[in-house]
């Protein structure tokens, strides 16, 4: 009769080990799955910084920061012509210049050197306010030792735009890294009625 007791005690206790176990099992497994539907979760509109970082996730994922290097960041184009068009009505059309300068945050963030070529050499002062930021070239230096640009291109979708970055080198032109990210359309606005689509107008759900 003692040695019964004292195998249902095992027993009792063997059956709390596998039931601690399943729950930690458990628990990792509720622990895991927020981090898989997070971006799902994550509402569009103001959060473009949050689905750039997820993009400099994927593109620096497989380069270590060397402080040797210098990175140059550009501004993203839309892959049909290469260039900005201030006329373009589409609601992701401030997106390739916030990626550049998103970029060199998320480049700074994990220790990569980057060179701001748009600094002027001098501090430009009006009435209104200072300025160290230019676009003239003439109030610019050259750049100085970039190895390395970040670039990238920007696909329109009837949703938002598949954005699809590279790190290449300066000299030899090949790409050490790549990545692609959806942009969702509601970064910088709320969904509107009216878009447009390939130059054109269309009317949409709301």
């Amino acid at each position: 009769m003692k040695n019964f007791k004292i195998q249902k005690i095992y027993h009792s206790l063997w059956l709390g080990l596998v039931a601690c176990l399943s729950a930690c099992t458990a628990l990792s497994e509720s622990e895991y799955q927020p981090q898989v539907q997070y971006e799902e979760s994550v509402p569009a509109l103001g959060n473009v910084e949050y689905h750039t970082s997820l993009l400099a996730n994927e593109l620096f994922s497989r380069v270590s920061a060397n402080r040797d290097y210098r990175y140059a960041v550009v501004s993203f184009v839309p892959v049909t012509n290469l260039q900005f068009d201030k006329n373009h009505q589409h609601p992701l059309r401030l997106l390739g210049h916030q990626l550049s300068e998103g970029m060199v945050t998320e480049a700074s963030r994990r220790g990569f050197i980057t060179q701001d070529y748009k600094i002027t050499n001098d501090i430009l002062i009006t009435k209104e306010a200072e300025y160290a930021l230019s676009r003239d070239v003439s109030r610019l230096a050259p750049l100085q030792n970039v190895d390395f640009y970040i670039a990238g291109t920007i696909t329109e979708q009837q949703e938002g735009a598949i954005v699809n970055a590279r790190i290449v080198h300066v000299e030899s032109k090949d790409v050490v890294a790549s990545a692609t990210k959806f942009f969702p359309a509601e970064l910088f606005w709320q969904r509107e009625k009216v878009t447009t689509r390939g130059g054109m107008l269309y009317r949409t759900d709301s």
